[in-house]
């Protein structure tokens, strides 16, 4: 019995493997406890592993390839089409094990445990950042159980505490409860400002980063997240990187005729939530004789709303991304438009 793959579908305890051999036939089924994974793979011959991308798959391919196995890794969208009805931790198996039988599926690079403690600076002022929203919009809806409103935005919230303690028909325990909420707000942006901080001296100190900084619409917090997070060679064309974003358009056709819709939205949530928010800051600015006012954008947002302008200006910049990081080319600005 020669097993050419495992498959490994990971679990906080409990591990279940699926061996098949060249034919793609299951030669091997087993289930190992935490602790027994790496001794089971010392003894076993190098050989193929693939495993669901996940948080801690990552740590699993350095083992395993520090052991002298071939690693691969697939993203969960892959494997989601082979699991079969009755969803357990076998089946989960044998949907790994048959998705990596097929051509064309690109895997997830193994990231290194420096990268992974890098990335993590950006995931963490990621989740600051929503909870500080939702204390923001906690505080609003309990002020205005009372009648007292502001406007939108964190930075009405100072001025949001100032009339609730200043609002003489509010009950006092309400006043003290939305005082508890502020000063976790408070804290939450001082955090945050030592993150940004962190990010800033990161941003400085990466080359790739400030480079990818040149692109219009790219700040240090766009700029480091793909720095940290993006590994060109992945994708085979400045297309394919777009379309991992999600800024292609879904397509629905049939019997020869194509039928497009709004994009995706498949892929990386994050950076495609930075070239919009990016795309947008240009389009703002966007006027005759402006830097960053290209023909082609002043001709696009002359026949399209801005918001289907801005999808269009960030996929464009991420196709320049992609190949500023193949290549290592810094960017060339595009004539300005009189």
């Amino acid at each position: 019995m020669e097993i050419k793959r495992i498959a490994v579908d990971t679990s906080k305890h409990v591990f279940t493997l699926v061996g098949v051999d060249d034919r793609g036939q299951v030669v091997m089924r087993r289930e190992l406890r935490r602790h027994q994974v790496e001794p089971y793979f010392k003894k076993q011959s190098p050989v193929e592993v693939v495993l669901e991308a996940c948080g801690g798959s990552h740590h699993w391919g350095r083992t395993l390839l520090a052991l002298g196995h071939q690693v691969r890794l697939l993203p969960p969208q892959y494997v989601k089409p082979f699991v079969k009805r009755g969803k357990n931790d076998r089946h989960d198996a044998m949907a790994i094990a048959e998705a990596s039988g097929r051509p064309g599926l690109q895997p997830v690079a193994v990231k290194s445990a420096e990268q992974q403690a890098a990335a993590m600076l950006l995931s963490v002022r990621e989740l600051l950042v929503k909870q500080r929203t939702q204390l923001a919009n906690a505080m609003r809806g309990h002020a205005a159980e009372f009648g007292v409103i502001v406007g939108k935005g964190i930075g009405h919230a100072g001025a949001l505490v100032e009339r609730v303690q200043n609002e003489p028909s509010m009950p006092e325990p309400a006043k003290a409860m939305i005082s508890v909420l502020a000063a976790q707000f408070v804290a939450l942006q001082v955090r945050i400002d030592e993150l940004d901080r962190q990010i800033l001296a990161e941003h400085k100190a990466n080359p790739v980063s400030r480079m990818l900084a040149e692109v219009p619409g790219v700040g240090p917090l766009g700029a480091l997240t793909l720095a940290l997070t993006v590994d060109a060679a992945q994708f085979r064309s400045a297309r394919h990187f777009a379309a991992w974003i999600g800024l292609t358009p879904k397509e629905h056709s049939t019997g020869g005729k194509p039928r497009l819709g709004g994009i995706s939205r498949e892929g990386n949530e994050r950076l495609r939530q930075l070239l919009v928010v990016g795309a947008m800051a240009v389009i703002k600015v966007a006027k005759p004789g402006r830097r960053s006012a290209s023909k082609w954008l002043l001709q696009l947002l002359g026949r399209k709303p801005r918001r289907v302008a801005a999808v269009a200006l960030a996929n464009k910049m991420a196709r320049i991304l992609w190949a500023m990081m193949r290549s290592g080319e810094a960017y060339r600005h595009a004539p300005v438009a009189g």
